[in-house]
Order: C-alpha cells, then structure tokens, then sequence
C-alpha cells in the first residue's frame, strides 16, 4: 500500500538518473526527440518489456484511495518500478519481485491482485480481468526466469547468453508447459501493457491530489520540474507533443499487433492460437446464417432446378426397385421351369426304356421300379401333410400371439396418446405461467426470476473462483519449486559454512598449540616474550567464537555443554592443562562440522531406514558406527531388554525399592559417599536442582538389594550414570545396569576380590604384546605398568576416560557384542596414540601423559576403523582361551597367598605374646609405679 511503503530516499537512489531501470517507458524512450532516428529501428530487434498503468491502493487519511501509476519491470534486479506517468525520470519506489508471490481473490472488485513480499502486502488493480491475469503470468515467469539466471553478469554478456541461453531458454519453455496445465495463457491485452500503453492518456482521478504521493513528495518535484524542461525542449525544436497524431506514437501500438510474436512473453504465440470464446462464436454463426439467408433469393431458379434433378432420380430409384423384384420373380419362374423341364425329360428317359425293352420281364421289372418310386412318393407326401398340419397349428398359435401382441400395442399407444395429451396440457400451462409476469407478475414470479438471477451470479462467482484456483495452483506450483532451489542452495551454502567453520576451528587449535609450545620451550624464564606469552594465553582461553563479531553468522558454536550435560571444556585448575581441553574441544568440534554431512547424515538416514530391530549383520555395523542421539534411547531400550528378558519380571524394581525404604542396606553409606563424585563435569550431577542425583541412589539401592553377593562396587554408580543419561528412566537405567553386572561382564567382575577384572588385564596384556609389540617393549623398558590406567577402564567402560561422543559410540557397540568391545578399544586408543607414546624416553613423562592421553582423542570415525579393522583378527575363542590361562593362574596365586597368609597367622599363634626378659611391657610399668 502506499502508506507503508518504504525508504523513499533508498527507492529514488536506487534507479538512478544515469542507471535507470530497464523497461522504464520514459518521454524520451516512448517520443525521444533527441534522436529520431532511433524509433525507425525494426520493430523486431526491440525487445518487448512489461510496462503498462495500473491502480495501486494506498495513502492515509481522507487521500487514502486508488492511485494511477506506472509499473515497470526491471529484469537485472526483478524488481516492479512504478512512477506517476510513464514520462517520469526517477521511480516513486518499487516492489521486488523475486521474494513475493502473488495472490488474486475471486470476491475482489474485478481486475484486482495483491503482491505481498515479506515486507508488506501490495494491493494492484488492472482494467480488466484479461490484463489482470496477464501481469500475474508474467510476473511468474519473470520470477522464475530469475531464480534460474546466473547469479552474476558475466563481463562477456554475449559469449554468456551463448552458453547459458540455449539450457535457460529450454526451462523456461518447460516451465511455460507446466504453467499451461493449470492456467492456459493470455492474450496480450492491446493497449494496455507493453509500451503502446505509453502513448494512450494517464488514467484520471477524480481528484488531482489524490493520484498525487505525498510520501516521496520530493521525487514528484524532481519528475515535476524533469517534464517541464522537456516540454520546453520539445516546444524549443519543433517536434509535436505526445499525444497528437505523429508516426512516432504509433510505433508502440504496432509492435503489440500479433504479426510480430514475442519469444520474452510467454504464451502469447499458443495464445493467438487459443480458440474464440462461445459468444464470439455464436455472434459468427448468427451473422453468417444472415448472409446466407440474405442470398437465397437471388438463386431461386437453380434451386428449382436442383429440386426437379432429385425428383428425377427419386423416379429412378423406383423404378430400379421394381426392376429388381421383378427380376427375382422371373429367376423364381427360372428354376421351377428348370425343374419341370428335367422331370420331363426323366419320364421321357423311362418311357423310352420301356419302348426298348425286348423281352416282357424287363418290362415288367420297370413297371415295379416305378411302382415302388410312387409308394415312396406316397410315403414323402403323407409325411409333408403331417408337417404341413403341424405347420398350420404353429401358424395358428403365432396369430393368436401376434393378436394378443397387437392388443397389447394398441394398450401402450392409448396409453401414450393419454400421456402425450397430459403433456400437452401441462407444456400450455407452462406457457401461459411463463407469459402470465409480463401481464400480472406475482410473488411467485418475482421469486423465481430472482432465484434466476441469483443462479446467473453463482455461475459467475463459480467461474471465477475456478480462475482464481487455477492461478493459485500455478502460484504454489512455482513457488514451490523456487523453494527447493532455495533449498539446496542453502544446503550448499550451509554446507560451504560448516566446512570454513571447521577449517577455522583447526586454525585456532595449531595456533594454542604453538602457544602451548612456545610456552613449554621458554620455561619459567622470566621477560618481556614470556610475559606477553602468558597474556595471549589468557586471551586465547578467555575468547569464544561467538564473540568475535554480531555480524558473523555462526552455524555451531562450541557450546559450553554438550547435549548429554557433559562439559565440552573441561575445567582443569593447572593453566596448562586449560590450554590443552581447549584445543582439544576445537579439534572436537572441528571433526564433528567435517563429518556432519559425510558421514553423519548418511548415518541418520541409515538410521530413520531401518525396520523392525532384530540381531543381524547390518544392525552391528550400524552399531559400530554409532547411533544417533534421537535414536540411542530407543536402541538401548531395546538392547537391554535383549539382554535381561529371562531376568525382568513386572513390578521387580518397586519391590527392591520398596525394600531399600523398608531396610537401610549396609552399602547404602557407600553409596551416599560415591553420588557426589559421579561425574563432576556433567551438569545433571553437579546441579543443586538437578533430579538424577536422587534417580540415581534409588537405582544403587534397588540393584544392592538385587544382587546381594556385589551389593555395591565403586564404578557402579558411573555405569548407572551413564544408563540414566541416555534413558532418563529409573527402570530402564536399572535393568540396563542389571544387563552390565550380571550378563555382559564375566562373574566376579564386581565382586570383593575382583578377580575377573585382574584376569582381563592380564589378558590385555598378552594381546598388547601380540598386537602392538613396540610399544609394549617401549613401556617394559621404562618399568611402565599398565594396569594402573587400563583398570578404571575396563571397570567402567571407559567413563570418565573418553570424551562423551565416543564414549557412548563405544556403549552402542558393548551392550551389543559384550566386553570384546572393550579390548578392541583399549587396543585401538594405544594404537592411536602409540607414536606419541614412543616419542617419550621418562617413566614418569608417560606416567603423566597416560593419565589423560585418552581426553585427547578427536576422531571417532579413525578410532573405529583401528578398533574393528586394524585390530583384526580377534576371535572370541582366543579370548576364552586367554581368560581361562590367566584365571587358572591367577586363582593359583591367590590360594597360594593365601596358604603364606594362614601359615603365618598359625606361626603366630604358636609363639604367643612373649615378652623379652630384657624388656617390661607397658602394664607392668604402670603397676610398679
């Protein structure tokens, strides 16, 4: 509208002077005087442009109304310009078309549309309906040509339309098909569009004022105070004024005529094609059965004469049919006279034998040949009279149905002519109650010729709601498509961003890293480099990527927590080691952006595809890979109940929790002491208000009561932990830990000795050895052992060791093929790091880098591939076979401590509490004093 219109002051100076938009129908474009030798160009190689005036709705106040204006379209920008006249130099303001759609509504005053931008809603209103739905196809197809245009002008605008016009041309037809289907194409309506529509007079108001923008008031001056100094130019020259009768304002009107068809509009050839609407038709007929009728008379002889010729060869027909019978009759008279004729000559032949016979025997024989023929005739003739009888009976019975029949069509025709009659009566009656409003009309009539009149306006309303639904299927069509182009370009776009965003995260992790090195290699000199060293640091630490500028468009951020509550920044006390989570959460974050669409998304998809879970091949790849994090509750619902079906039973949890309320259980102080040291760095722990410190003792005591013979083990309440994380239900959580203790891990895993949690490091010693044996003698000649950080980890499944996204991959996999996950890792962590282990030449050095090399580890799609390809093979039975080695040797050992630990405890007791002569014990002192 014209009251929200914005940016008068953007709008004027955006269509410059010296860059005036294309299509703008100017004096000087429409009548140039300057250069007359222009308009005498050939009107084919003028590009034709969508210009014309419509109405626009705007203002405020009492001027508030419909203003003339004229619309221009700009194809370089896809912008719609309007100004007050077409003679106007600079634009009132304009509508930009590639962001908006377009809108017509049925019960609208006609020729009425809307434009609405994401912006404000323009309100439009053509001349007629056939204007109206041709600036609506045009404005799409210009809409669309755009959004499939090179995104920049190429500096060889010849050489580029030679590459691109031939593909973009062939879309646009495309689209113009596709288009037709839902709204066949419109004529161009002569003198209403194009530059022909700048020659006829601006549309008047009835109030000068009101066609008058007081909004950009300044711009009307300009194109004001433009105008009068042409018309003095024009004056000052000679040359008449637009409007009066020159050759040069007819140029426009005859560039609209369809002889010269326009490739830029589309529709205009199949519409000259399109066939005349009904009336148009009717009003030809009408006129040439006038004609025709008005030249009768003037061959009425030749009628006569052609009435005369078909009387004539009416006669010979007759009497060709007559000819025709009668020459059957005598083809009948034929072949009875054939017949006679050879039974004439039949008897003649046996009388002629009888005549010849010599001797009276062989007459004799003839005589009885021919007696025995007349019996059979005899015979033959008898039979036919039978049959003629029997004849006669069924001749008799059909006449007697054809008299029925007879009766019963006389019944039907008095019948007919009864109805036929009724009809008549009722056809008479018709008539005069339709004559009978002319004489004396009723209410009756006056209601019937309304309802009339109202079925007119409702097939009206029909049609144009069925023109309005053809458009808007076009519109949403189009629109539709624009939006997925959009679509993938965003895709792409994102896709660009995500990967400059992890190109720069690895660019500010090699630059702590230098810093990092930089400050290891100056030591605790104390200077102006160190000094500034420590303050970069500070920075560096102190600096996040969001804050860097308002302005930048920031896809991830590193969040300070990820989406299980963990802390993506682990917060160490010693500077250094703060300098270290922070590189190792942008390489995290670095890894995570760069595999976001490879392999990520292909994952998901995987994922959403998969069907009904069951064990098989695809689901442990999958796994392996790991789960999504909208899918992982689902998952682990589903592989838990995999594990404990023969141990679940309905109502199980609310008894043990029942229990644990009813009976304070021994471990119960343990527990207490272990919930606020479970997982300090995860938010769901460590807040106040948080929930799942109490989920999680109700669980530990359920599981005590459970098990009795565990109770309860440190690292039991990060393994439950970790199940309500995922879970979020006490129940859940509570079988899957049930699924850990009792089914996955071997027995005695949790118990006081722990004795099968010292046979695996046993056994991950000897694969160690086997798999990876530099670095196993690297460690044995520094006296490195390595129980001391691989048992936390077997003991807990990596919690508190690996960073949370690989951790729970490595959880996917484990409580799906049990605890040979937790050797393949152990084995592919030291493999991932094993270079940078063999690079340090101190006991202690490893010692220390041991402690947290695990937090270091970025790639989770590399540590996979070690853990299940580069570790192989790894048979289950060589795992078994190690376990039962190790726990015979270990069982060995213990029984034999214990054999050394009765022994002296049975030594001791034998000797007593004797006391050296030499020496007083403590009670004897005190008695003496």
């Amino acid at each position: 509208m014209e009251g929200a219109e914005e940016n008068p002051a953007e709008s004027s100076s955006s269509a410059p002077r010296s860059e005036e938009p294309a299509g703008s129908a100017k004096g000087r474009e429409v009548l140039p005087p300057e250069e007359p030798e222009g308009c005498a160009r050939p009107l084919e190689t003028t590009p034709k442009k969508l210009c014309g005036y419509l109405s626009k709705f705007g203002g405020k106040g009492p001027i508030r109304g419909w203003k003339s204006r004229w619309f221009f379209y700009d194809e370089r920008k896809c912008h719609l310009y309007y100004s007050r006249t077409a003679q106007d130099a600079n634009p009132l303001d304009s509508i930009d078309v590639s962001s908006a759609v377009f809108d017509c509504k049925a019960d609208a005053e006609e020729g009425t549309f809307e434009i609405k931008t994401p912006s404000r809603i323009i309100t439009l209103k053509a001349a007629t309906k056939q204007a109206m739905l041709y600036w609506l196809q045009q404005l799409q197809m210009k809409r669309w040509e755009f959004h499939n245009s090179p995104p920049a002008p190429p500096a060889t605008p010849d050489a580029a339309l030679a590459g691109n016009g031939p593909a973009l041309r062939l879309e646009l037809e495309q689209e113009e098909a596709e288009l037709e289907e839902f709204l066949c194409p419109v004529k161009t309506p002569p003198g209403l569009v194009g530059l022909a529509a700048a020659s006829q007079p601006v549309p008047t108001m009835p109030l000068a004022l009101q066609n008058i923008s007081l909004k950009h008031l300044g711009t009307e001056i300009q194109n004001t105070m433009h105008n009068i100094r042409s018309n003095k130019q024009t004056q000052g020259t000679g040359h008449a004024p637009p409007g009066e009768d020159s050759p040069l304002s007819e140029e426009p009107q005859r560039e609209e005529q369809p002889s010269s068809p326009d490739p830029g509009t589309p529709g205009k050839d199949s519409a000259d094609s399109l066939k005349p609407p009904k009336s148009f038709l009717s009003t030809n007929l009408i006129q040439k059965a006038k004609l025709q009728s008005s030249t009768f008379p003037l061959f009425t002889e030749g009628l006569i004469r052609n009435r005369t010729a078909q009387e004539k060869v009416l006669a010979l027909e007759q009497q060709v049919l007559m000819l025709t019978k009668e020459l059957k009759a005598q083809k009948e008279l034929v072949k009875i006279l054939h017949k006679a004729l050879e039974a004439a000559q039949q008897e003649k032949r046996v009388s002629s034998m009888y005549l010849a016979a010599a001797e009276d025997k062989d007459r004799l024989e003839l005589v009885r040949h021919k007696v025995r023929q007349i019996a059979e005739l005899g015979r033959r003739v008898e039979a036919l009279e039978q049959e003629r009888e029997s004849l006669v009976q069924t001749a008799s019975l059909q006449e007697q149905q054809v008299q029925e029949l007879q009766q019963h069509v006389q019944l039907l025709m008095d019948k007919n002519q009864a109805k036929q009659q009724v009809i008549c009566k009722l056809s008479e009656k018709v008539t005069q109650d339709f004559m009978r409003p002319l004489a004396t009309p009723d209410a009756a009539n006056r209601d019937f010729l309304s309802q009339q009149e109202k079925m007119e306006h409702l097939k009206d309303d029909m049609e144009a709601y069925r023109t309005q639904n053809r458009f808007l299927n076009s519109e949403i069509h189009q629109v539709t498509k624009i939006w997925r182009k959009v679509a993938e370009k965003e895709r792409a776009l994102l896709m660009k961003c995500a990967y400059l965003q992890a190109k720069n995260c690895q660019m500010e992790s090699k630059y702590l890293a230098g810093l990092r090195r930089l400050q290891e290699a100056m030591g605790g000199e104390a200077s102006e480099c160190s000094e500034l060293l420590r303050q970069l640091i500070q920075e560096a630490l102190q600096w996040e990527a969001g804050d860097s500028s308002a302005d930048s468009v920031v896809l991830s951020p590193v969040s300070e927590y990820d989406e299980y509550g963990f802390l993506t920044v682990p917060n160490y006390e010693v500077e250094d080691l703060k300098l270290l989570a922070k590189i190792q959460a942008l390489e995290v974050h670095s890894h995570h952006l760069l595999a976001h669409e490879a392999v990520e998304r292909p994952l998901r998809e995987r994922w959403a595809a998969l069907g009904e879970l069951a064990p098989s091949a695809e689901l442990k790849q999958l796994l392996r890979a790991g789960v999504p994090h909208e899918h992982r509750p689902h998952i682990w619902r589903w592989l838990v109940r995999f594990r404990v079906q023969h141990l679940q039973a309905p109502g199980r949890y609310q008894e043990l929790l029942s229990r644990s309320q009813a009976c304070k259980h021994p471990a119960a102080r343990q527990i207490e002491l272990d919930l606020n040291r479970t997982f300090p760095n995860n938010k769901h722990f460590t807040c106040p208000t948080s929930s799942f410190p109490d989920k999680l003792r109700r669980v530990l005591l359920a599981f005590s009561w459970q098990n009795p013979t565990i109770g309860y083990c440190q690292g039991l309440n990060r393994l439950a932990a970790i199940a309500l994380l995922v879970l979020d239900e006490e129940e859940s959580a509570f079988w899957c830990l049930v699924a850990i203790v009792e089914v996955i891990m071997p027995a005695d895993y949790y118990s006081k000795t722990l004795l099968a949690s010292q046979v695996d490091q046993r056994v991950l010693q000897d694969l160690l050895s086997e798999k990876l044996p530099r670095l196993m003698a690297h460690l044995g000649q520094h006296r490195v052992d390595l129980s001391f950080i691989t048992f936390n980890w077997f003991l807990v499944v990596f919690a508190d060791s690996l960073i949370s996204n690989i951790l729970f991959q490595v959880w996917d996999a484990f409580l799906y093929e049990g605890t040979k996950v937790v050797f393949r890792y152990a084995l592919a962590i030291f493999k991932y790091n094993e270079e940078a282990i063999l690079r340090l030449q101190d006991g202690l050095e490893i010692y220390q880098y041991l402690r947290f090399f695990t937090k270091t580890i970025c790639n989770s799609q590399k540590l996979m591939n070690i853990a299940f390809n580069d570790m192989n093979p790894f048979p289950m039975k060589q795992l078994w076979q190690l376990r039962t080695a190790h726990r015979e040797r270990l069982e060995a050992e213990l029984h034999e401590l214990e054999q050394f630990k009765a022994e002296y405890l049975e030594t001791r007791t034998c000797q007593g509490p004797a006391v050296p002569e030499s020496c007083t014990s403590e009670d004897e002192g005190d008695l003496e004093a």
